[in-house]
């Protein structure tokens, strides 16, 4: 069988030669030393250009880090700093953190909470840091529970879930540690089924623009049972607005408030629905 070979292009040795020679007949041994010379001292010269100009891009991100996190309140840095803490304590829960462990805690930040370039360099030394504390789950969630009201571990245990959610799949593992967590917490299991039902069952977890609900998951975003009266409706859906009402968490930072507000809009829209329909 003929089979068509491509041609390979000219090595650049015959070339390497040849400038060899010239350089040799030109000045001799001392000439082509000192071009020999001059390359490498060039060569490194861009080398060490080149690191100090990461280095350069890397002091001023630092700066811009450190610039944004002395911008923002105590409350909202110790309530970022916990919370990638408690993220890393779940992902350490097999014994090992994978990259693919941590890109969802990355995206997370980027993605959902709209973090720039400073702010996550910013996680990601919390990151690190996170993965270097011997500090167990147990004190990190005594010491949220101690400087943060009851609407903050609320957000806490919406967004622990949401990251986790970003994976294809979650452990059963996962899903018992986040109800430690909870349990820890002091949520109530009423305001618990009101996150969970969002994320765990079958056609929960994702959602996309324009995707209607079921009856079914209106219920469950109030912390419903289908057939609730409107009365019950009414009762739950005043209590859970008085909780993620964003005035709650705006000490927390701009982004918690955004997740606020948005978790306001999933509780509007299905009171309306079911206020229609109950």
């Amino acid at each position: 069988m003929i089979v068509y070979r491509s041609h390979k292009p000219p090595g650049c040795g015959g070339f390497l030669l040849v400038a060899a020679l010239l350089l040799f007949l030109m000045g001799g041994a001392p000439l082509i030393l000192d071009v020999l010379g001059f390359l490498f001292f060039t060569g490194v010269f861009l080398v060490l250009m080149v690191f100090v100009g990461i280095w350069g891009f890397s002091q001023y991100i630092r700066r811009m880090a450190s610039r944004y996190e002395r911008s923002q309140t105590e409350s909202h840095n110790q309530f970022v700093f916990l919370l990638v803490n408690i993220l890393i304590r779940i992902a350490q829960a097999d014994g090992v953190v994978t990259k693919a462990e941590l890109a969802p805690i990355e995206n997370f930040f980027r993605v959902h909470l709209r973090y720039n370039q400073s702010q996550m360099y910013w996680v990601r030394d919390l990151i690190q840091d996170a993965l270097a504390s011997k500090a167990s789950l147990e004190a990190m969630l005594a010491e949220f529970k101690s400087h943060f009201a009851y609407e903050p571990r609320l957000i806490l245990v919406e967004l622990i879930y949401q990251v986790l959610y970003t994976n294809d799949q979650v452990s059963p593992q996962e899903l018992a540690m986040v109800q430690t967590i909870a349990d820890f917490l002091e949520i109530a299991a009423h305001d618990h089924h009101a996150i969970r039902s969002k994320y765990v069952g079958p056609g929960h977890g994702r959602t996309f623009p324009g995707q209607g609900r079921s009856e079914r998951q209106y219920y469950e975003i109030l912390g419903l049972e289908p057939g609730a009266t409107p009365e019950q409706i009414k009762s739950a859906y005043r209590k859970l607005s008085m909780q993620y009402h964003p005035d709650k968490v705006a000490h927390l930072g701009e982004e918690f408030r955004r997740v606020a507000e948005e978790k306001m809009k999933e509780l509007n829209e299905a009171y309306q629905h079911l206020k229609k329909t109950a």
